[in-house]
């Protein structure tokens, strides 16, 4: 009996062994994109909101806080290093003050979290100054710029006088809205990048793009880059396509009045070489490309939560939800001035509709000594009188001003448009009909038609002999 007891034991023993319950840790999901930066970017933007989430918000900004930064380390050899990094470090610079500024320019954190890392940034084929490098968020709303150290200092140099003016302005302005800014690490090479609200919107798609100065040395598009889906074309360009800007009178006034204070806030900070992004979106055009671009984004909806190279597959427990707030439903043309805060709608009586959106952009260029030496070059190379880029940073405020009004058209339309420096194009209201003529000619012009039309018969009739006698002497001189 007890053999028989202690054998019922040890097969009650095993069973009750097979039967052991095995508690596997949960799996931890990853941001999954194809570039492993923009994986680190996701996780490190997702940490630091999650972070902010927890942290009283202040009553009023300390200037510690211009100077203050979150950084964290991570080691964790269980990550796929093929879509995170297995050792990486991410840095926050100001988290407070950037988050005050989002606040200001009514952006919620959540929402910006849900652009960031819902899923995998999009990489442009737009390139910035020195080649610079740009993503936009999936759902278009921002822009990530990679850019240099030098940049991120100069940001530091003027982020207490930006916020400060932001603060006075009440966020209605052209300037770039700036969003975070952070360093990334991975395999010790150490990556800057600067978060921004896109210029562009995220549902009417630009068809024209150009780059603005107010200068015309080498200020046209190359021919690479005219080979792009949609090329950056620059002044030049612009004055030679009979490119205009045509709106109405307030809301030209509006737009004046704030790149007025813009650009005299940049030239206190000794800033230039800033310019004017212009994007034009055709209503008739995208009507048209709509249904196409509908079916897109449902197919785009279908596949949403599947794993691909270009999203961000699952999120970690803290992640923000997959559910974006809606928006009411938009027609053709139109926009929500909440988010599309840079676009403007063409004149009622404008030979096209079209939306119109405009920012200033690059404005971190300091005029510094080797800004004063390229000066000096361009100088020597152009004459004193070109109309180069670099120049002194009042100097080129007024320029870049002077020339952005010119080419404003309200609803009193010129039948003149002028081009400061580079002469007049003469318009018939709707489209260029001459070239670009000189202003000397344009002034001999003006003079004859005014003498023509002033003159009486005999009058007339002797300055036409006097005109005919002079061009036969200067002919028989010749």
């Amino acid at each position: 009996m007890a053999s028989a007891a202690s054998n019922l034991a040890a097969s009650i023993a095993s069973k009750t062994k097979t039967k052991k319950k095995h508690f596997v840790s949960q799996k931890v999901k990853l941001f999954r994109a194809s570039d492993p930066l923009l994986s680190v970017l996701m996780w490190g933007v997702n940490h630091s909101i999650n972070e902010l989430s927890h942290i009283q918000i202040p009553v009023m900004l300390m200037p510690d806080d211009f100077k203050a930064n979150s950084k964290i380390k991570v080691d964790n050899h269980l990550f796929n290093k093929e879509n995170m990094p297995s050792h990486f470090k991410f840095k926050e610079y100001c988290p407070l003050v950037f988050r005050n500024l989002r606040e200001r320019f009514s952006i919620d954190d959540q929402e910006y979290q849900n652009s960031l890392t819902r899923r995998a940034p999009i990489p442009s084929d737009a390139q910035g100054r020195s080649g610079a490098r740009f993503h936009t968020s999936y759902n278009k709303r921002y822009v990530i710029k990679i850019i240099t150290s030098e940049d991120v200092a100069e940001m530091h140099n003027i982020l207490k006088k930006y916020h400060q003016y932001i603060v006075e302005c009440h966020g209605n302005t052209l300037l770039p809205q700036f969003l975070g800014m952070y360093r990334l690490t991975v395999d010790g090479d150490e990556t800057y990048m600067i978060v921004t609200r896109n210029v562009f919107s995220h549902r009417l798609p630009v068809y024209k793009k150009y780059d603005l100065k107010g200068s015309t040395v080498a200020r046209e598009a190359t021919d690479r880059e005219k080979t792009k889906e949609l090329p950056t074309y620059k002044d030049n360009d612009f004055i030679n396509d009979g490119q205009k800007i045509i709106i109405d009178e307030e809301n030209k006034k509006m737009f004046l009045e704030k790149l007025k204070n813009d650009v005299e806030f940049l030239a206190q900070l000794k800033l230039m070489d800033y310019s004017l992004l212009v994007g034009i979106h055709d209503v008739e055009r995208g009507e048209q490309e709509q249904p196409e671009e509908e079916s897109e984004d449902n197919d785009a909806g279908e596949e949403e939560g599947t794993e691909s190279d270009g999203g961000a597959t699952g999120s970690p427990p803290d992640s923000p939800s997959n559910t974006l707030d809606s928006n009411r439903p938009l027609g053709p043309g139109e926009f929500d001035p909440v988010i599309d805060v840079y676009a403007i709608k063409s004149h009622e009586n404008a030979p096209k509709k079209e939306i119109y959106f405009m920012a200033v952009i690059d404005i971190l260029t300091p005029y510094d000594a080797k800004k004063k030496a390229a000066h000096a070059a361009k100088t020597v190379k152009h004459g004193a009188g070109a109309e180069i880029s670099t120049v002194n940073p009042e100097q080129y405020s007024k320029r870049f001003y002077d020339f952005i009004t010119t080419i404003l058209w309200s609803n009193r339309w010129s039948h003149m448009i002028s081009y400061p420096g580079r002469g007049f194009a003469v318009c018939n209201g709707s489209s260029v009909s001459l070239p670009l003529v000189t202003r000397s000619r344009l002034r001999s012009v003006k003079i004859f038609f005014f003498f023509f039309f002033t003159m009486s018969f005999s009058s007339l009739l002797v300055f036409l002999v006097g005109l005919w006698l002079h061009v036969v002497v200067k002919a028989y001189m010749m």
